[in-house]
């Protein structure tokens, strides 16, 4: 493993257990039957125990969006030309897009990344320019990044966490925009869970089964190029995802290390979440699963992670929007944990 990404394995602190527990007691008190509030229950238990404290809370929230181009939309794998990514840049950051629109209705916090879209935009208000290059390699023919890429865009995650710790986060989401990105998503999850193409391929913005059998194809052959048994996942991520996923999946890394709780989004996020907690497995503990995603293949990864997401509303979008559709959950989960009276308090019997 290159040095200047060694971090990625230092250890992640442990769940407060006790904390958690001392949860649990408290929901069985609460005036309700216990359990009847299902996973509201859980969402607060989990924040308690990842937080350490009885008044658990997940604001403020931060989410850092990460836009970038995959070389690989050369292969038609997109209904979208790779110009819509510049647009959408744009748009997020004057507040058009449904990610702006939605942190604005959720007051969450939003960094904007522009990791390599492959027009160079110049300074944008609003937007960080990060760029690693003019979108990555085209995995199809050439490994994503080379390695100085690879550990830059892990290390933009990790400073992104840093920034927003010292900002105060109590809650870390990650979002994504770039042209043909389930693509690399898609050839990641085949690769890290031994599974074929077919059996993870989806629409994505809209394909139609001809549309996907092509990303399929174009996939398997990525798979062929890169996906040599044994190969290392740090390698995988380096050949076969992309700048908005390696720097998500630093952000993961970077985040579980410091004890910040982790929302994840949905199929390209939960890529990124997958290789995370393959390079460090600690990981783990500090996600919260937000959504089950449109795209078929996102169940596998949903069973390799032993995660059952909270939501199941059709979503394919990405961006971070259906992280932070659970945002009001999880505020309502931690309200109730709080503020709710107990059988003591209100004078009620218990049964």
């Amino acid at each position: 493993m290159n040095n200047s990404v060694g971090w990625i394995q230092n250890p992640c602190p442990p769940i407060d257990l006790a904390a958690a527990e001392a949860a649990h007691c408290r929901q069985d008190q609460l005036t309700k039957p216990r359990g009847s509030l299902g996973r509201l229950e859980e969402m607060a238990i989990r924040l308690c125990g990842m937080q350490g404290t009885a008044t658990p809370s997940p604001d403020p929230v931060q989410i850092l969006q990460f836009v970038s181009d995959h070389g690989v939309a050369a292969e038609g794998i997109s209904l979208f030309p790779q110009v819509v990514s510049v647009q959408m840049l744009h748009n997020i950051a004057r507040g058009g897009a449904a990610v702006s629109v939605m942190a604005e209705a959720v007051g969450a916090r939003m960094e904007i990344f522009d990791l390599g879209v492959v027009t160079d935009p110049g300074p944008i208000e609003g937007v960080r320019s990060e760029r690693l290059g003019a979108g990555s390699g085209n995995i199809a023919r050439e490994p994503a990044m080379t390695e100085e890429q690879l550990a830059a865009a892990l290390a933009l995650g990790r400073a992104a966490v840093e920034r927003a710790l010292a900002n105060g986060a109590r809650l870390l989401v990650c979002g994504e925009m770039g042209i043909g990105n389930t693509t690399p998503a898609t050839a990641l999850a085949c690769a890290l869970l031994g599974l074929e193409p077919a059996a993870l391929a989806g629409p994505g913005t809209g394909l139609d089964a001809g549309g996907v059998s092509r990303k399929a194809a174009v996939v398997a052959k990525a798979l062929a190029l890169h996906a040599a048994p044994g190969r290392a996942t740090l390698e995988l991520l380096r050949r076969l995802g992309g700048f908005d996923i390696a720097a998500s999946a630093g952000a993961y890394i970077a985040a579980a290390q410091r004890g910040l709780p982790i929302l994840v989004d949905g199929f390209i996020m939960s890529s990124a979440a997958l290789v995370a907690v393959r390079l460090n497995p600690g990981v783990r503990d500090w996600m919260l699963f937000a959504h089950r995603s449109a795209e078929p293949g996102h169940r596998h990864m949903m069973e390799a992670l032993g995660a059952d997401p909270y939501l199941d509303l059709g979503l394919r979008l990405g961006e971070a929007t259906g992280a932070e559709t659970m945002v009001p959950l999880l505020r309502l989960a931690c309200v109730v944990h709080q503020r709710m009276a107990t059988f003591a308090e209100a004078g009620v019997s218990e049964v």
